[in-house]
């Protein structure tokens, strides 16, 4: 899914920076990255001046729908690591959510294929980023089941969205080619994991970087966004009343 644009100057009424943010609701490092970009976001001075599109991306797009096999258990499956190393990899994950105000509470998450989690977020359109939230929460915090349709209308509820209208569009196939676009553009983009955040195609960061890092983001995107970025030196052009000869 390719960036929408145009041959206007960006004005005041226009996002300066557009930022996408690759992430997989089944990835930990994501949640952590989401709120530390939130806190950078919620200090920039010109944040009204941002504007934030959710991209998806499956790390595991072979698990199972409906498994329920606990995490641990399935990454023992699929990486072939002992229980115990593990354990140690959810602890060190969890104090360092834990430090940014982040509860997770690997004992109780449940593996699960994020496909129509994705496909819920496109559907919510300018609620997505409430979604989002709400289905971290719901999966590192209060061990839901996120590829459970009932789960995912219960969570869409919760976050204000029409139950009726989100179940009957999870029915169907509405927002699959959305979410499909959206692995595949990070494909094409060479994105290989996430989170990753895209600031007007122009600057990338990739992993849950500190706050500073993606406050330096922001600013080095908005700085640039009405720029003209030239190349070689000033030979063979004319500025003002001169030559360069």
């Amino acid at each position: 899914m390719s960036l929408e644009t145009n041959s206007q100057p960006v004005t005041a009424t226009e996002p300066a920076v557009v930022m996408e943010v690759w992430s997989d609701i089944a990835c930990p490092w994501c949640y952590i990255g989401k709120s530390r970009f939130a806190a950078a976001l919620e200090k920039f001075e010109h944040r009204d001046r941002v504007r934030v599109v959710w991209r998806s991306y499956q790390l595991a797009p072979e698990t199972p729908v409906g498994a329920r096999a606990s995490e641990l258990e399935a990454l023992a499956r699929h990486k072939g690591l002992p229980a115990d190393q593990i354990r140690q990899m959810f602890a060190h994950v969890a104090s360092t959510a834990a430090a940014d105000g982040l509860t997770m509470d690997f004992d109780t998450v449940i593996a699960a294929n994020t496909f129509d989690a994705h496909r819920l977020v496109h559907l919510a359109g300018d609620r997505g980023q409430d979604v989002m939230e709400a289905l971290f929460r719901a999966h590192f915090t209060d061990g839901r089941v996120v590829d459970d349709r009932d789960e995912l209308v219960a969570i869409a509820a919760e976050t204000g969205l029409d139950a009726t209208a989100i179940r009957a569009a999870l029915e169907t196939d509405a927002a699959a080619d959305q979410v499909r676009e959206d692995i595949e553009e990070a494909r094409l983009l060479g994105v290989t994991g996430v989170p990753f955040f895209a600031a007007n195609r122009a600057i990338g960061v990739s992993g849950a970087q500190p706050v500073e890092v993606f406050t330096q983001l922001l600013e080095e995107a908005y700085a640039q966004s009405g720029a003209i970025v030239t190349l070689g030196d000033d030979a063979g052009s004319c500025a003002d009343d001169s030559c360069a000869v």
